[in-house]
């Protein structure tokens, strides 16, 4: 299977905290053809002291969330704004808390392009290592 490289980009965030206040953040994304469905994101602020907090996102969450609402449970994804100045709101909800963080839609519409010049979308099954996959589970279980 031919290798293809990873696409990687950092992205300013905000963290929207209560009564409209915000807190700046910094997004890594990070899409591995081996793991073609999948987007990681590794969220950093310079002030909790903490590493970064990291997510795995699928990609088509984050495909259609830019058009509109998208995504249930832990991980949700919708547009906001006008075309051309629009921005993503990204809510993570796991059981231990919430986090809503705002990123500006065009960095991350041109990060997804670009994941898809890597694999397109819907050509993932071709790229997936099955077997790796496979050995992941197993030793987990």
């Amino acid at each position: 299977m031919k290798s293809l490289r990873t696409v990687a980009q950092w992205l300013p965030v905000k963290l929207v905290g209560v009564h409209a206040t915000s807190l700046p953040a910094i997004m890594n994304l990070r899409y591995e053809p081996s793991d073609p469905y999948v987007v990681h994101a590794a969220f950093t602020t310079d002030v909790d002291g903490h590493g970064p907090v990291e997510w795995i996102i699928g990609r088509d969450l984050l495909i259609d969330g830019l058009e509109g609402p998208a995504g249930e449970g832990d991980i949700r994804v919708w547009p906001t704004g006008e075309e051309g100045r629009r921005d993503l709101y990204i809510l993570l909800n796991p059981p231990s808390g919430t986090a809503l963080l705002k990123a500006p839609a065009p960095e991350v519409k041109a990060f997804l392009q670009e994941t898809e010049a890597v694999v397109p979308r819907g050509a993932e099954l071709g790229r997936s290592d099955f077997d790796r996959l496979l050995a992941h589970f197993l030793a987990e279980g």
